[in-house]
């Protein structure tokens, strides 16, 4: 197996796992009623929650989808800037490991995608082979 086929085959692991956790937080902060509450708990308004939710199903899109290498590091940017937040806020009001610690796993899951999709991006595409043999 070549180096560029492990790297996307470690890239799509990474990255569905990733995917799933997010869209399945996004799943959860939406309808399940003791999500709501813990946004409450950290001080958000019920607003902010709803539009977290879309955000990241918007980003999960963005990470799954053949879209242009800029979207990506933006979906990549606004994780990593909802992982940040979510943790200094469990933190802020004296959580502990049992409500931040999904944030610490889900952010390995980020990084590792992350890490593979830039290998991904700096791998050299190669050039096609014409017929007969001769390029």
């Amino acid at each position: 197996m070549t180096r560029s086929k492990k790297i996307t085959i470690g890239f799509w692991v990474v990255t569905a796992l990733f995917c799933l956790q997010i869209g399945f937080t996004a799943y959860a902060q939406l309808s399940l009623p003791q999500v709501a509450a813990a946004f409450t708990h950290l001080g958000f308004p019920d607003y902010f929650r709803q539009e977290l939710s879309w955000a990241k199903l918007v980003g999960v899109l963005l990470l799954l989808a053949p879209v242009p290498a800029r979207l990506k590091e933006w979906a990549y940017a606004g994780f990593a800037i909802n992982l940040a937040s979510a943790f200094i806020a469990h933190r802020a009001v004296g959580d502990g490991p049992e409500a931040w610690g999904w944030v610490v796993g889900t952010s390995v899951l980020w990084g590792l995608s992350y890490f593979f999709w830039r290998r991904l991006e700096a791998a050299p595409v190669a050039a096609p082979v014409l017929a007969g043999g001769h390029s």
